[in-house]
């Protein structure tokens, strides 16, 4: 159906009746408002991590800012006290916004559900506007859904739902079905403006709050954009400054020494920092690409207990507790397996031990990415921290240097650990698996029993990319070079088309996915995102511009 549009606002894409009633002429003046102030803004910050690049491939290695330093040594401030519903955070489940997932992860028992519009999510137009259409149902209470089998899902009415938090896309990404004067809608702007002037109120409603995760972002520059894009939300309905709330996962490098000045910048509306273990590791490699010394061992070998993850994470949940916010634990990507009694005992032993290290470190809870692995984490959690949380737990032990955050102990964890065959093979298949899916629309896909979303598959094409760059052997002494990254690639793409038949593997989206993967894994041109690197090819094909 046709929808009106606003002066200056364009959509290129089909609009349905249920749709419409998310882009009304209101909440596209607000998108457009919010664009309008703070793009150029966005703009310059992402030239600047481009500028920061090329300082890191010239040598610049990341150091704790000077300039800051005066905000770091200062007792004098502390972040806003947690808000309803986010003081006992000790299990948060993650997961798309498709309506099936929304109500099992609301009904799951974790004390919050994390909606995702990122990294577990395919942004094509439909599964966007759909995702905002669930939350507002799920938020007033009236959503259902009935499976293709007829089974009825609705939310429990016992009073325990998890309180809902949302991730908006991160800084870099754009909706190219949403123009405002002529360009592409910031993503992160499209997705926060549209969830928090449809129900900012109605969270308010239901004695809670819009609360949302912070992807991916490399500088407290970037937070404080985000709190002045807060400020203007929270003024223009007329509600009081600070009643959003935002938890910022530390997943960049260059985060990592810039925690406690992001908490700063966003000290009246943040909830907490969390360890975005996947996307840090990706960042890692992606950062330090060009530096033979950083070069990692099999994605597997690369595990918390590695030094620059420890020292990641210690800084973090020292940083947090000083200034009062909830230091939160990450993924655990092993999800239940049905069929294999032994292998199921194995990766629920994996999400134990991991859960135990992060409350006994000091975390506050932790994420999980599947209903079932819900009671397992709350186990933990109940066990070792009886209380709401551990804010408490100052971690004045700690001192981590830039040295540490930068720990792959002269190479001797590469050494140790080393690449395999297998290593190579799996990051070639988790790559091409993940993009084929999310190609075809499906953002979060179970690979060889562990979860997989665009993290994880960053780190496989990164770590391709890298190891040929700077021609690693593996442990069988065989040198990694492109043209032996594709051929295991094509022997992959044989043996998924003989499993799948011709048929079946032409109407997927593997040959797609394979023409695209090659491109950034072979140590030439690195493209920053496999996210934009695909994005042109789920954009709609335009309508006429209303």
């Amino acid at each position: 159906m046709a929808v009106r549009t606003v002066p200056g606002v364009s959509i290129l894409a089909p609009v349905s009746a249920e749709h419409a009633a998310i882009l009304t002429p209101e909440a596209q003046e607000f998108v457009a408002t919010l664009h309008r102030v703070f793009n150029p803004r966005r703009k310059e910050l992402l030239k600047r991590r481009d500028e920061r690049q090329k300082e890191l491939d010239a040598g610049r290695m990341p150091d704790f800012l000077p300039e800051t330093a005066a905000v770091r040594a200062s007792p004098a401030w502390r972040c806003a006290p947690p808000a309803p519903g986010l003081v006992d955070r000790r299990v948060e489940i993650t997961g798309p916004v498709d309506r099936k997932m929304v109500i099992n992860a609301l009904n799951s028992g974790a004390t919050q559900y994390m909606a995702d519009f990122e990294d577990s999510h395919a942004p094509t137009w439909a599964n966007n506007l759909d995702g905002h259409v669930n939350l507002g149902d799920a938020i007033r209470r009236t959503i259902s859904y009935t499976g293709p089998n007829g089974k009825q899902y609705k939310l429990r009415t016992d009073g325990k739902l998890a309180t809902l938090l949302v991730r908006p896309r991160g800084w870099h990404l754009e909706e190219a079905h949403f123009l405002v004067d002529g360009e592409n809608c910031s993503g992160s702007l499209f997705d926060f403006g549209l969830f928090f002037f449809h129900n900012a109120r109605a969270c308010l409603d239901v004695g809670l709050g819009p609360y949302f995760y912070l992807p991916k972002m490399e500088s407290h520059l970037e937070a404080r954009l985000w709190n002045d894009v807060f400020n203007a939300a929270q003024d223009m309905i007329r509600l009081p400054r600070g009643t959003i709330r935002a938890t910022v996962l530390i997943e960049t490098l260059l985060a990592s020494f810039e925690m406690e000045e992001i908490l700063f910048e966003l000290r009246d509306h943040s909830a907490g920092l969390n360890c975005g273990r996947w996307d840090y590791i990706f960042s890692f490699i992606k950062k330090l690409r060009n530096h033979k010394q950083f070069l990692l061992p099999d994605r597997a070998s690369v595990t918390m207990t590695s030094p620059f993850m420890d020292a990641y994470v210690r800084l973090l949940i020292k940083t947090c507790h000083k200034r009062g916010v909830h230091a939160m634990g990450g993924m655990a990507a092993q999800i239940p397996i049905k069929d294999d009694p032994a292998a199921n005992a194995a990766a629920i032993a994996k999400v134990r031990a991991d859960k135990y290290r992060e409350v006994t470190a000091g975390h506050d809870g932790t994420w999980v990415a599947h209903p079932a692995l819900v009671p397992i984490a709350m186990e933990i959690f109940n066990k070792h921290m009886p209380q709401p949380n551990q804010l408490h737990v100052r971690r004045e032990d700690v001192n981590v240097t830039a040295a540490d955050l930068l720990n792959v102990l002269g190479g001797k964890l590469l050494a140790d650990a080393g690449i395999t065959e297998k290593g190579l093979r799996d990051s070639i298949f988790v790559g091409l698996a993940y993009m084929e899916s999310w190609l075809a629309g499906v953002g979060c896909v179970p690979i060889h029993n562990l979860m997989e979303d665009a993290a994880t598959a960053e780190i496989s094409r990164s770590q391709l990319w890298q190891w040929v760059r700077h021609g690693a052997r593996t442990t069988a002494g065989t040198e990694i070079t492109a043209a032996y990254v594709m051929k295991l690639l094509q022997e992959e793409l044989d043996t998924l088309k003989a499993k799948m038949g011709a048929e079946k593997f032409a109407r997927s989206k593997y040959s797609l996915a394979a023409k695209l993967f090659s491109s950034t894994i072979t140590g030439g041109p690195y493209s920053d995102f496999l996210t934009t690197l695909c994005y042109d090819h789920i954009v709609s094909k335009p309508a006429a511009r209303m």
